[in-house]
């Protein structure tokens, strides 16, 4: 019972007596917050499911006097029809390995080293018999042949899907071919389940580069949106951020999201190219507004290279979301302290962002522009 419920029958009758019980005398108690399924029940279907495994593994491949090898199948009554049916272990295919090491070209050489006696690692069973290297099968270059087995090690009920190190840890123990690990690791590497499904384990491939820095202000700008703000009185929702990656000056143009291409082209080139001129290179994301052809045709006649980032990497483009942090703060601020639309603050909060300290560059935007910060109110100097 819980604590609640304890007390309210301690009030229910003050006359009870309370006697503890240890929790392994309390059976009743124990078996009503137990499973039906016993431990004695769990260690049985245990041990059947582990008999069951070890009689599939009676199978073993032995040698018949003849010299051609035989599966061992008398202990094989209990095992079920489902699971004998993925054991490849036959008669059939070993004989094929026998067959096809006869005709393979190579053949009258490693039975060369088979029979002499200064080349322990190579074996036969019997005179025509199975080439072993190192107790491990020798399988020819039959591609057929090498591709049944490569599939069996990684698709079979009992191997399911293993990485490149751990097929060829369990392939080697048995089978043995020259070039036998890069064939395993370009057959996993093919395989589409395994990409669908294995985790990345990999760390992120090279090292972070930044990008280079401009020479001159505005040759080289960054550009993003801020979408899902609330519609204001003149149907804007976003805002169109501009940044200049040198002198980190930037401008927030208040925009709709349903603005047609042409209408943000004329924009852009009153707004940026007005005041400072056609840019070199342009750093933005895939936004389906920095991929339409109007916007790359404008920008091949103006002659700027378009520099779109990888999709979700954001960190191509960290200066710009760094930015439209800052003014989303910034614009939270305003309308909290003085309330109202947000759209009518962007004016501030733009003059604000420009003419204050940035540590990345030592000053203000304002002052690395223009070569001193702008007057204001709380200044008061030219």
């Amino acid at each position: 019972m819980s604590r609640g419920q304890t007390h309210a029958v301690a009030e229910a009758d003050p006359e009870a007596t309370r006697r503890l019980v240890e929790g392994k005398a309390n059976v009743v108690a124990d078996a009503l917050s137990r499973r039906r399924t016993s431990r004695e029940t769990i260690a049985t279907t245990r041990t059947s499911q582990f008999r069951l495994l070890e009689e599939a593994t009676v199978m073993m491949i032995r040698e018949s006097p003849a010299g051609t090898p035989s599966v061992d199948s008398t202990n094989t009554s209990n095992v079920s029809r489902f699971y004998c049916a993925q054991v490849r272990a036959e008669p059939e295919i070993l004989q094929r390995i026998v067959d096809f090491q006869k005709t393979d070209q190579d053949y009258v050489v490693y039975q060369g080293l088979a029979s002499s006696v200064d080349h322990p690692d190579w074996s036969s069973i019997r005179s025509g018999g199975v080439i072993r290297f190192r107790n491990r099968l020798w399988i020819p270059a039959q591609e057929q042949l090498r591709r049944e087995l490569l599939q069996e090690a990684h698709r079979s009920f009992y191997s399911i899907h293993p990485g490149n190190t751990k097929m060829y840890r369990d392939m080697r123990r048995i089978y043995w071919w020259p070039g036998m690990k890069i064939d395993i690791g370009a057959f996993v590497m093919k395989c589409d389940i395994c990409q669908q499904v294995k985790a990345e384990h990999r760390k992120p491939g090279g090292l972070l580069h930044s990008l280079p820095i401009p020479e001159w202000k505005w040759e080289h700008i960054s550009m993003d949106f801020v979408s899902g703000l609330p519609l204001t009185q003149r149907k804007h929702d976003a805002i169109w951020v501009v940044v200049d990656r040198l002198t980190k000056s930037a401008h927030f143009l208040p925009v709709s999201m349903k603005y047609p291409m042409n209408q943000l082209c004329e924009l852009y080139v009153r707004e940026i190219l007005r005041f400072h001129g056609v840019p070199v290179s342009i750093t933005s994301d895939r936004d389906p507004r920095f991929t339409s052809r109007l916007w790359q045709g404008l920008q091949k006649q103006l002659g700027t290279t378009l520099n779109l980032s990888t999709a979700y990497h954001p960190q191509t483009d960290g200066q710009t979301e760094r930015l439209i942090l800052v003014l989303e703060d910034m614009l939270r601020a305003c309308v909290l302290e003085f309330g109202g639309s947000w759209e009518k603050y962007i004016p501030l909060c733009e003059f604000s962002y420009n003419n204050s300290y940035q540590a990345s560059i030592g000053m203000a935007p304002f002052e690395a522009l223009y070569g001193r910060p702008c007057r204001s109110q709380r200044v008061g100097r030219r």
